[in-house]
């Protein structure tokens, strides 16, 4: 596959080279588009996988997307809120631990109150690690104006997932009062407060073709994003898709390698982009990060949350790492990736490469 190498580095991965690497079969020929994918990603971001300690602060959510483990209507689910000052904890845990980042992430709200509590969260994180803490966060839809109040506290990414650039599934995914134009509309506000913008899709939904995925990564493309986070869809039992994909476990192998071309569809087309290796990808095999990684991806999001949370905050069924506390999920990752010939970018943000690159 090295005529596809030589397109991505001349910038001409289009929508049917995207096609026909996610219609691929396992096999000599897939093997060969991850190897392309793979040479792609060393030239533009190198082997490094750089790791964002996660804080899930929150499964309380104002939204009622049909997949999701933590939606409003979800019955029996134990809510959980993390007081400031925890937040502030776990965040600094990343730190401590070398990852150089923190993902801040929950159940999207919006209040005075919930800007105020994260732009003094911010703040706190960055007088705290003398501004050395990198800070991604992941808190939905906002105003142009609490987006800014965040960004000049000291945040500096921002990740709000499409989940799927095609509006008619979009709106089987979500309740009519969540809306598409909405959604894209709030990813120019974050480039517009100067945020790295990361949007991302599930991989893999039912009634999604192959043809809808292809169009998700020109979209993002489109939308010169700088950060990708998406993943293989994986119901969860309280929610309205539980029953979507009959006999799941007997699919988790081609969501898998579903996800998996994603990834590497991603990286031929927009090359210099971050791209993360989710925990999805793990709970359909053990090793799923580690393919997520030799596939293209460079990012790792170990969770630093308390445990005591981590069993209320389940979007999909199977989540891994529950009940490891964040210095055994180091350790545990630390081996893996290094397995694999990948090193770690400790102490260090890990910047989108393609951000640098569009505001030279």
């Amino acid at each position: 596959m090295n005529y596809l190498f030589e397109k991505s580095c001349s910038g001409e991965i289009g929508y049917d080279d995207i096609l026909y690497i996610l219609g691929l079969e396992a096999g000599a020929e897939l093997d060969s588009v991850f190897e392309a994918a793979y040479k792609v990603k060393l030239k533009y971001v190198g082997n490094t996988a750089y790791m964002r300690g996660i804080v899930e602060f929150s499964n309380v959510c104002g939204c009622d997307c049909y997949y999701c483990g933590i939606r409003k209507s979800a019955k029996g689910l134990v809510r959980y809120t993390m007081s400031e000052d925890e937040i502030v904890e776990a965040a600094m845990e990343s730190y401590r631990l070398g990852y150089g980042s923190t993902v801040i992430q929950g159940g999207e709200l919006r209040s005075p109150e919930f800007t105020r509590k994260f732009e003094s969260i911010i703040r706190q994180l960055k007088e705290k690690s003398d501004g050395k803490l990198g800070i991604t966060l992941s808190l939905g839809e906002q105003d142009l104006e609490t987006y800014q109040r965040w960004f000049d506290a000291g945040a500096h990414r921002y990740l709000l997932r499409i989940e799927s650039s095609n509006p008619e599934l979009f709106a089987s995914l979500h309740p009519s009062s969540q809306n598409f134009d909405s959604r894209v509309d709030a990813l120019r506000l974050l480039r517009t407060a100067g945020y790295q913008v990361g949007t991302g899709v599930m991989i893999g939904l039912p009634g999604q073709r192959l043809e809808d995925l292809a169009n998700d990564v020109l979209f993002f493309k489109k939308m010169d994003i700088d950060m990708i986070g998406m993943g293989p869809f994986i119901p969860h039992d309280l929610t309205p898709m539980r029953d979507s994909i009959p006999d799941f476990e007997s699919k988790k192998d081609s969501q898998l390698l579903l996800g998996l071309k994603m990834i590497a569809a991603t990286r031929l087309c927009l090359r210099d982009v971050n791209i993360a290796s989710t925990t999805a990808l793990q709970a359909l095999a053990h090793d799923g990060r580690e393919q997520g990684l030799l596939a293209g991806a460079n990012i790792i999001m170990p969770n630093v949350t308390e445990v005591k949370y981590r069993e209320s905050y389940q979007l999909y069924n199977g989540k891994p790492c529950t009940d490891e506390n964040a210095s055994m999920c180091r350790s545990c990752l630390g081996r893996r990736v290094e397995s694999i010939g990948e090193s770690i970018g400790y102490n260090q943000w890990g910047d989108s490469p393609h951000f640098a690159n569009r505001t030279r």
